[in-house]
């Protein structure tokens, strides 16, 4: 038994805010001294394999930390030293917001799962713009794009340039968020006309490499919509899925009729299911997040058209050794299937 899972039934006593506050505020104390790479030398996994190109960036792993884990971009070199090839920081809005009350993340042990209704509660794209100009990151350092929830959709084009414009020195890609379940007006953002304008005005701004992150709930019409607008604005990639709204009936966990998105294990397949639909019908690089807890889990995705996966909720419940874990995983499995790299396993299932 790891040290973590000594440890996670006191964590676990602490309502689940909380312990990630107590967890961050010890990450973000490591950040500006050389604990980080002292960190990598123990977690990093140094394989040839693993390494992934896209948006015309290296990435040394493809396993990366979703956005909402470092939503002010104070720990991503920490994250970094943990094993992570890239972090996702945000979502970032134009002007800080402290999102909903208290309480608003809800654990399902039994169903290592999570429901959070946070509301995108950060510090602004003006404190997140200067945080990441002065880090020295080293590597790929993505940033999720939103909009205030006061704003009203046909406003939110300019909300999303204004916070790009904000951070766009401090990072090396972009993700336009319109499929946060948490905060008001995001299902608005889904329909055609509205994600056009958002695409055009950060287009426009110079936004590049620009991802769009889509929601679990799409039905397929909708879905397919998107990917025609991914194709019409030449996005750079996709990042499927964000949390869902819905409650499979097998969840067991007390909190589960909880409002809010639901992520971890019960969403797996879903987030699966809709990395295969996108990959079929587009050529861009393909995110998967949804349920990976393991290196079958991501292997799974990246054999469905996932080209990196990430992670958050797997983080909860398994540690800070999750992407090392993963890693390793992922390399054995790769020889096993005789592939040279990631690479060559992405969309492997695509031609069942």
């Amino acid at each position: 038994m790891s040290l973590y899972e000594r440890l996670r039934p006191l964590l676990f006593r602490l309502p689940p805010e909380t312990a990630h506050s107590i967890a961050h505020t010890g990450m973000a104390m490591a950040e500006r001294t050389p604990l980080p790479g002292v960190l990598q030398r123990g977690f990093a996994v140094e394989d040839e394999r693993l390494q992934v190109e896209a948006f015309g960036q290296q990435f040394p792993n493809p396993v990366g930390v979703a956005a909402g884990f470092d939503k002010n971009g104070q720990v991503p070199k920490t994250l970094h030293g943990l094993g992570f090839g890239h972090v996702e920081v945000g979502g970032v809005t134009p002007e800080p917001q402290s999102g909903n009350s208290r309480p608003r993340v809800f654990r399902l042990v039994e169903d290592e799962g999570l429901i959070n209704r946070m509301g995108l509660n950060n510090e602004g794209a003006d404190v997140v713009g200067r945080r990441l100009r002065s880090t020295d990151a080293g590597f790929p350092l993505g940033v999720n794009l939103a909009k205030n929830e006061t704003t009203p959709p046909e406003d939110a084009p300019s909300d999303y340039r204004d916070t790009y414009e904000r951070v766009a020195e401090g990072g090396d890609f972009f993700v336009v968020n319109v499929s946060c379940p948490n905060s008001e007006g995001f299902r608005d953002l889904q329909n055609r006309e509205t994600l056009e304008g958002i695409l055009g005005e950060l287009r426009d701004a110079g936004a590049n490499p620009l991802l769009v992150k889509l929601s679990p709930d799409l039905p397929e019409p909708a879905l397919e919509e998107t990917i025609e607008l991914v194709e019409a604005y030449d996005l750079e990639g996709v990042i499927a899925t964000n949390t869902s709204t819905e409650r499979p009936e097998t969840l067991e966990g007390p909190s589960r009729a909880e409002e809010g998105g639901l992520s971890g294990k019960p969403i797996e397949e879903t987030a699966t299911e809709t990395v295969r639909f996108v990959a079929r019908r587009t050529d861009v690089p393909v995110i998967g997040v949804g349920g990976v807890f393991t290196a079958a889990d991501a292997y799974r995705k990246i054999r469905a058209g996932a080209s990196m996966v990430q992670l958050y909720t797997a983080f909860v419940f398994r540690g800070p050794t999750v992407a090392r874990d993963i890693n390793r995983g992922l390399a054995t499995l790769l020889e096993r299937d005789g592939f040279d790299s990631v690479e060559d396993a992405v969309g492997v299932d695509l031609e069942e």
